[in-house]
C-alpha cells in the first residue's frame, strides 16, 4: 500500500509563491513517476508538472516558466514550487504517484491565489 500525504496549500496574493510537498510512504520499488494534477471548481482534473523515473520533467503550458517540480529521492518526497501565481491558478492540487501500474493519490490541499 502506498499513501500520499501533501502540504503547503494555501491563500496567497497574485504574484507570490507557494511550495507544496508530497511525501509518500508505504512499499515502493525504484523510483517511480511522481507528479501534481490540480482540480478547479467546474472544471476536469489537469495534470501540471510530471517527473519520470528517469528525471524527465514536463510542465503544462500554463504554468511553464512559473512552476517547478522537484523531488528527493531519498526522503520518497516531491515538490512544487510555484511563483507567479495567477488567479487563475485557484484549485485544489493533487499529488500522483504512478508505481507498479497502479495510480496513487493524495488527499489534495487548496491553493487559492486572491487579493
Amino acid at each position: 500500500q502506498v499513501q500520499l500525504v501533501e502540504s503547503g496549500g494555501g491563500l496567497v496574493q497574485p504574484g507570490g509563491s507557494l511550495r507544496l510537498s508530497c511525501a509518500v510512504s508505504g512499499t515502493i520499488f525504484g523510483i517511480p513517476a511522481m507528479g501534481w494534477y490540480r482540480q478547479a471548481p467546474g472544471k476536469e482534473r489537469e495534470v501540471v508538472a510530471r517527473k519520470t523515473s528517469f528525471g524527465l520533467t514536463s510542465y503544462a503550458d500554463s504554468v511553464k516558466g512559473r512552476f517547478t517540480i522537484s523531488r528527493d529521492n531519498a526522503k520518497n518526497t516531491v515538490y512544487l514550487q510555484m511563483n507567479s501565481l495567477k488567479p487563475e491558478d485557484t484549485a485544489v492540487y493533487y499529488c500522483n504517484v504512478l508505481h507498479n501500474g497502479e495510480n496513487y493519490w493524495g488527499q489534495g490541499t487548496q491553493v487559492t491565489v486572491s487579493s
